[in-house]
């Protein structure tokens, strides 16, 4: 009933996807998201669930909480979590066309946010309509909780749920994201990893200099360099002393998902047009890598002269954006101290350290029966599906599991190579078709 509810409606789907795409909401800029809040909130009511904004006090971006109660049985609770900011949509001369323009083409919606997260957003919402319009209820009760911070780092997120606990209570979460790899299969995530985000930077001399006097004056960038040598080696392992420390081997249960799970190496490589990677890894150790390792990544390097041409300049300042992937028990102030000590330790003391963002790592037991019901969802849906001890990114999951105590899992609609965060993201229209009528057999099977 519910699937012929969703093939027939769409063009509805559509619609509503396209006008989330065209309302800008870039939380890097601040840009739109109070009309985004107001629209998330709008598209809800239209479809049935009843929709507020929630507020923390100026300057923190809205949060919109959806609620559905079931009068079949208000017993069990499915929490929603999705966030209606993007990314910045630079590079612009890279998109194909207007980057918030939700234009379509074939089996594509393209824009910022399509895919990441409005697309997934969208099928959440249209899965609950399908219930209410055709049923006048649904399996379980349904909340949704949408934030406009998570390409931000979720900065507010805790104080959300902490503020409004006993409202967001829930039996599980579906996270706000889930990939479909390049053969249709839907990638069910159990955890994700934690951020250390920090700036490094150092100043050498009060003002830039002429490049002639590097035999006198110290170049910053050569200073942040050497520092940088000192973090991690050429296969990845990260040398910062203790930072392993609370890291526990992966289980046997684990262990036998992670070699289940499948990984095209040529596909991947092709994609990103790399040869080799990182410490010639191969077979399982590539998919141990993925779902477990704790990474160290240059994100961004800054000093002297940036622009076309040549300028012979010796820089005065240089800054350097780092971020470490952490995993299950790394603490991120922890791994902050252990940096500041081994910098100083490595006589690079006189470099300062600026924190941008910590997030601890979460997983979902492999044994919780919520993982059942998701996989045989998905296998109906799909027809098969993979399930995956952590996905290789990071969100706020931890603040999820730690306030609301219920399991988090990830399961969606975006293609594994939609270009998130890229020019010419786009959303497949028969993936977010599969995943909203998903969403309806895990609120179906989770109620009983």
């Amino acid at each position: 009933m519910q699937e012929r509810y969703i093939d027939k409606n769409m063009s509805a789907l559509i619609s509503d996807l396209q006008k989330l795409i065209r309302q800008p909401s870039v939380s890097a800029k601040n840009l739109g998201l109070e009309e985004c809040a107001r629209l998330v909130a709008q598209i809800m009511k239209k479809s049935g669930i009843r929709a507020e904004i929630l507020r923390l006090g100026r300057g923190v971006p809205p949060a919109v909480y959806g609620e559905v109660r079931s009068k079949k049985n208000p017993r069990k609770t499915i929490l929603f979590y999705n966030h209606y900011d993007v990314q910045p949509e630079e590079p612009l001369e890279l998109w194909d066309d207007a980057p918030f323009s939700g234009k379509i083409k074939g089996n594509k919606i393209y824009g910022r946010g399509s895919a990441d997260d409005k697309g997934e957003l969208i099928t959440r919402i249209k899965a609950v309509e399908a219930f209410l319009k055709t049923t006048g209820d649904v399996p379980c009760n349904i909340k949704f909780l949408v934030e406009g911070e998570e390409e931000i780092g979720s900065m507010h997120i805790e104080n959300y749920l902490k503020k409004y606990q006993k409202r967001l209570s829930c039996d599980g979460v579906i996270w706000e994201f889930g990939y479909v790899d390049e053969k249709d299969r839907p990638i069910i995530s159990l955890g994700m990893k934690g951020l250390l985000y920090v700036e490094l930077s150092v100043q050498e001399s009060i003002r830039d200099a002429h490049s002639s006097l590097a035999v006198l004056i110290e170049n910053p960038a050569w200073r942040l360099i050497g520092a940088l040598k000192t973090l991690r080696d050429k296969n990845g392992t990260i040398l910062i002393k203790d930072w392993y420390e609370e890291v526990d081997n992966f289980t046997k249960e684990e262990l036998d998902v992670i070699a289940l799970e499948p990984f095209d190496e040529k596909s991947f490589k092709k994609e990103y047009g790399v040869k080799r990677f990182v410490g010639n890894k191969k077979g399982i150790n590539i998919r141990k890598a993925v779902v477990g390792d704790p990474t160290c990544n240059i994100a961004g390097f800054s000093s002297g002269w940036e622009g076309l041409g040549a300028k012979t300049v010796l820089p005065s300042k240089a800054l350097v954006k780092i971020d470490f992937r952490l995993v299950p028990k790394m603490d991120p102030l922890r791994q902050l101290s252990r940096l500041k000590r081994h910098l100083k330790e490595k006589g690079f003391g006189d470099i300062q350290v600026r924190m941008i963002h910590g997030e601890a790592a979460s997983r979902t037991k492999i044994s919780d029966p919520f993982v059942k019901v998701v996989e045989k969802a998905a296998d109906e849906s799909f027809g098969t599906s993979i399930t995956s001890v952590s996905s290789a990114g990071t969100g706020p999951m931890y603040s999820f599991s730690k306030v609301l105590k219920a399991p988090c899992i990830s399961i969606g609609s975006t293609y594994v190579y939609a270009r998130i965060h890229s020019p010419n993201e786009f959303a497949r229209i028969d993936l977010l078709k599969k995943t909203t009528k998903c969403m309806c057999k895990i609120m179906k099977k989770f109620s009983i």
